[in-house]
């Protein structure tokens, strides 16, 4: 039998032992009061125990305990040494020390955080400082959007999304999400993919509260410019999943389908790892080409025995008249972080512009 693979690595070894080392090192030629002993204790102390962004955390405060000077001058150490860190996830425990250590400066740090995110991102750091005084943050951040450097101008629209995955909730722009909407009216037309598909995903975050909201913004926008086209429905993705009719007639997918359908599931019974074949037989039953958003939905069992839902985008066509096609999607069954499978059947639907038309199941042992 061959030996079994080694595990791959988790994310929170990019702070290890030899990474806090390499950081003294470079942080004693920048500034030779550097205490490398002191950081490397205060870093490595529980150091097994923490978790990724935990690690980030204490990286800012050993940095902070053994690195002489004021709170500005120990910025400006920093400074000279982000070109120096050659890890962009790294980096963010450089922003993170400015959030920690210098909400009281807020000009001078909001400044440090432009300059950071160039060479990471500093969109968990601005959180703070949004949070402590959001008009003043916010009017910064709309400058930003006119920087030259992309990163920053997508720091402007990633750091204020009220719902960022990993960072802290923006409790205040998910009950009003308006503040930023001047933010976003500058970055819609962006060059840059990179900072067009974080609108998108700072619109789809606002439209798990307010998708009235959204909505109305985006029916005001000329959904014929491609670039604006691509971002809304992004943005309206949730919304589709859900079969929200809005959202569906907002990109042409507000009728109901005339179709008849047959979903399948290959094989009916199997094991987890392998891998799960969908097949749906669609045959039109109008005299017209019909735009279709077709999606499946799997019911997951759970640990209690019951079950929960995930709609998956599975593709959008133009179905000619009276005209068959079959489509195939496959996906191995594994677990994730965010999804543990459980034995049982699962059922699986069809949905096709928003509506369930037909099912199927498969037994995970």
């Amino acid at each position: 039998m061959p030996p079994e693979p080694n595990p791959p690595p988790q994310l929170k070894e990019w702070f290890d032992a030899a990474r806090y080392r390499a950081i003294a090192k470079e942080l004693s030629d920048i500034a030779p009061k550097f205490r490398s002993d002191d950081f490397m204790q205060s870093a490595l102390d529980g150091l097994e125990g923490r978790s990724l962004m935990q690690r980030v955390h204490q990286c800012a405060v050993a940095v902070n305990a053994a690195l002489p000077g004021t709170y500005q001058q120990k910025v400006r150490a920093l400074q000279k040494l982000a070109p120096r860190i050659g890890h962009e996830f790294v980096t963010i425990f450089l922003g993170d020390f400015v959030a920690t250590f210098g909400l009281e400066d807020f000009d001078f740090s909001m400044e440090a955080l432009r300059f950071f995110t160039v060479f990471g991102s500093a969109e968990f750091a601005v959180r703070p400082f949004i949070m402590a005084d959001q008009k003043r943050a916010l009017k910064t951040m709309h400058e930003w959007t006119a920087d030259p450097d992309e990163k920053v101008r997508r720091l402007a629209s990633e750091g204020s999304r009220p719902r960022l995955p990993w960072g802290m909730r923006l409790q205040a722009l998910v009950r009003d999400p308006a503040p930023t909407a001047v933010i976003l009216e500058a970055l819609k037309d962006d060059d840059s993919l990179f900072v067009r598909r974080s609108v998108a995903n700072h619109l789809n975050d606002i439209t798990k509260d307010h998708h009235d909201y959204v909505l109305q913004r985006l029916g005001s926008w000329d959904l014929e410019r491609e670039n604006l086209r691509w971002i809304a429905k992004h943005a309206c993705r949730t919304l589709i999943k859900r079969g929200h009719p809005q959202a569906l007639k907002l990109f042409g997918f507000g009728k109901k389908a005339e179709v008849s359908s047959k979903l399948t599931a290959s094989p009916a019974r199997l094991k987890l790892g392998e891998r799960l074949t969908l097949t749906a037989a669609l045959t039109s039953t109008s005299n017209k080409t019909q735009r279709l958003a077709i999606d499946y939905v799997v019911h997951y069992v759970k640990a209690s025995g019951g079950s929960a839902e995930k709609v998956f985008k599975w593709t959008e066509i133009d179905l000619p008249a009276r005209a068959e096609i079959e489509l195939i999607k496959s996906q191995v069954v594994k677990d994730f972080t965010t999804r543990k499978h459980y034995a049982g059947r699962h059922r699986v639907e069809l949905q096709i512009n928003g509506q369930r038309v037909a099912e199927t199941v498969f037994d995970l042992r």
